[in-house]
């Protein structure tokens, strides 16, 4: 079983990242940080005949790094009750990869995966974050994922999260489920 980690947020060490690092303690997992990555945001061609065109990005090169991975966790901050653009942007251009001759398995490939979601907002995250949650579960049904769980935590300032104890102990509980 092997692990790809997407962290969406943009601050470095932020509560997200700390909490998913807590999942993650002395388990060997690929993280991938999108926000060293450039991702353009997709132009919608499902319907034009040419399809497509050609992105000059590192896109491709983190669906290369998912692919291979069993399990997919996806680590994003809460920003105004969903997940960062960021994360959402990487997510859309999942629409030109569906049409990619270049990744004809694309949609059975992440139907053979598990995911998770680690999450962490300062407004209410327990109640306002829940659509966000949908959201992802949503996005795994439509690829046949299947959406294995997700952790809710509350923080705003830096190292905030480590006075949810909710959280935190969510997240000892799956770090055992994954070793």
């Amino acid at each position: 079983m092997t692990i790809a980690v997407i962290y969406g947020g943009s601050r470095p060490n932020g509560n997200t990242e700390s909490l998913t690092k807590l999942v993650t303690e002395g388990i060997v997992v690929e993280e991938i940080y999108l926000k060293d990555y450039s991702i353009e945001p997709i132009v919608d061609k499902r319907h034009a005949e040419e399809g497509f065109p050609e992105v000059n990005d590192d896109y491709n090169s983190i669906i290369d790094r998912i692919l291979p991975h069993d399990i997919i966790i996806f680590s994003t901050p809460i920003y105004w009750y969903s997940m960062t653009g960021t994360m959402k942007n990487f997510v859309d251009r999942w629409s030109q990869t569906l049409k990619d001759p270049k990744y004809p398995d694309f949609k059975s490939i992440m139907a053979s995966k598990k995911a998770y979601v680690i999450a962490v907002g300062g407004d209410e995250p327990y109640i306002k974050g829940l659509p966000m949650i949908q959201q992802f579960q949503h996005i795994f049904d439509f690829v046949g994922t299947t959406f294995e769980g997700y952790i809710i935590g509350e923080g705003n300032r830096p190292g905030d999260i480590s006075q949810d104890l909710k959280a935190l102990s969510a997240a000892e509980q799956l770090k055992k489920k994954l070793q």
